[in-house]
Parts: C-alpha cells; structure tokens; sequence
C-alpha cells in the first residue's frame, strides 16, 4: 500500500519537472526566449510572471540545478503532507511570486528556485512547529540535503546580477509563513495517554458539581 502511496505521490512532481523541461525544450528548438514571461518588480507586466517565471530557466545548466531538488522538495510535501499538499504547494507558488515582485531588483527574475526555497522552508519549519519525531526527522533530513541553500537568501553571496537572492529569499519567507499558518492542519504530534487525561481534567466543567466546604 504504502509503494502505491509513493508511486502516486510521483505523479505531479514528475509531471511539473516534465514540464519545466518541455518548455526549455520548445525555447531551444523554435529558438525563442520567453524571459519576459518572468518576474518583473512592481510593474504591471511582472505580474504575469508569478504564474509563469518558475516554469522558465536561463538554460540547460540553471534547469538541471533546480529539477532534483524541485522533484524531491514536491514529493516530500505531497508524501508527508498528503492532505493539505495541493494547499501548501499552490499558496506557496504564488506567495513566492508576490514577495518576489514587491522586493525584487528591477529585472525579469525567472526559475524555479523560489518554489524550491519555500518547499524546503516550508518542511523544516512544519516539523519543528508540529514538534512530531517523523515530521522532525523530515527536518532534519532537508537541512542535511539543503542546508546549504541558506546561504542563497544572503545577497553577499550573490553578487552576480544573473543570480536572483530575492527569489530565494521570497520562497524562505513564504514557507515559513505556510509552516505557521498550516500547524494545526494535516499530519499531528500524537499525544500520549497523560497529555490527554491532562486535557480532560481541564475541560471538566466544574460547575457541574456541588461544591461542598470541609
């Protein structure tokens, strides 16, 4: 059962990296740019791109960076998180545009790199805030992976003009915003027996009872 669960949370994953890849594709052989569907900050004709600008990359190299860790980012969220992942997925695709357009540089920012930084954002601080052994092993598990990626949100890092530091800022913001807004949706901490008699005592109704001075 569980290799079927796998195998159909495989399904959209592949299917969006297959996508990001046809479109490169399509670019290459018609010899056309589609850079002014990306990201614009604060112009009218940016807000396009926060649909579009994670489906385009600059070429195959900035592809094939950003289709791993966007395949395995996806898959964790849509595996661990099956009940709320359509949620935290499409809220977190257009939060990272929207934050991308308000703080972004005045250029086309393009690439799939904030939907990545808000995926893994977004699984390390849910199993820190759900406080679950499995969900926090999850975390665990993202910063041995990407824990380098922190350093992507810092602009001194950055200093090339092609590298956009915004976007994965945006995606870094967004997740943490999902993981706090979603805490108390989808998988939980189970609770043990003590915390539960703890919860029945506190919600005994104490007016219920005659009270009787000794």
């Amino acid at each position: 059962m569980k290799v079927n669960g796998i195998k159909y949370n495989f399904i959209f994953p592949v299917l969006l990296v297959f996508l990001i890849w046809l479109i490169k594709v399509w670019e290459i052989v018609t010899n056309n740019s589609l850079i002014y569907l990306g990201v614009y900050p604060r112009e009218l004709k940016g807000l396009i791109g926060i649909i579009f600008s994670p489906l385009i990359h600059s070429d195959i190299m900035h592809l094939i960076a950003n289709s791993i860790p966007l395949l395995v980012l996806t898959l964790g969220v849509f595996y661990f998180y099956k009940s709320i992942a359509w949620q935290v997925f499409l809220w977190n695709y257009v939060q990272c545009g929207l934050w991308l357009w308000c703080m972004g540089r005045p250029y086309y920012h393009i690439g799939a790199s904030g939907i990545i930084y808000g995926l893994a954002s977004f699984l390390f601080f849910s199993g820190i805030f759900r406080r679950d052994n499995s969900l926090m092993a999850i975390s665990l598990l993202v910063i041995f992976l990407y824990g380098g990626m922190i350093w992507g949100i810092i602009p001194y890092f950055f200093p090339d003009q092609n590298i956009s530091f915004e976007a994965h800022l945006s995606g870094f913001i967004s997740g943490i915003v999902l993981s706090i807004f979603f805490k108390n949706k989808g998988p939980q901490r189970p609770k043990y027996s003590w915390e539960l008699e703890k919860e029945e005592i506190l919600d005994t109704n104490y007016e219920d009872y005659e009270i009787r001075n000794f």
